[in-house]
């Protein structure tokens, strides 16, 4: 299997100061894509999205060797496939962005937990009535502090 690198993700977060969940807005922060200009013909139409998938390749996080995990905030160990820890199998990360900007290479996006320099993999749309789910619950999070969850969710300090 080979990956190509399309581009670059940079983000204000070095030498791992990544929040767990970033927050929404920017706060002056600076987040951009840097395109390979090669592939600048695949942005046509891409600005007439409010948000994008970014698919990356999580190379400054570590390979995950064990198949249950403890959650962030508390001792429940479950499954690593219903956890969204970086540390994976395969080391790819998936977020959606609001898209904010383009400008010639640079694709300026909301925030994200991408450590700056974080190799993009690949951008796909995210399509309203496609890509969300009316009935989608929060699975074993629900039998969690929810109220803490949602901080996480919401990027609050805590």
């Amino acid at each position: 299997m080979e990956l190509k690198s399309i581009g670059t993700i940079h983000t204000p977060y070095k030498n791992n100061d990544a929040p767990f969940q970033p927050p929404q807005t920017t706060e002056g922060k600076e987040f951009f894509i840097e395109l390979d200009e090669k592939y600048l013909e695949g942005l046509k139409d891409l600005e007439t999205l409010k948000y994008i998938y970014l698919l990356y390749y999580l190379d400054q996080g570590q390979e995950q060797t064990d198949l249950t995990v403890k959650t962030p905030w508390s001792n429940k160990e479950i499954g690593l496939f219903a956890t969204r820890s970086p540390n994976r199998i395969n080391s790819i990360g998936l977020s959606v962005v609001e898209l904010l900007k383009i400008e010639a290479n640079r694709i300026y996006i909301s925030s994200l937990d991408a450590f700056d320099g974080t190799p993009l993999l690949d951008i796909k749309p995210y399509m309203k009535d496609l890509d969300t789910k009316a009935d989608a619950n929060h699975g074993w999070l629900e039998e969690e502090d929810f109220k803490h969850l949602q901080l996480h969710i919401d990027g609050e300090a805590h």
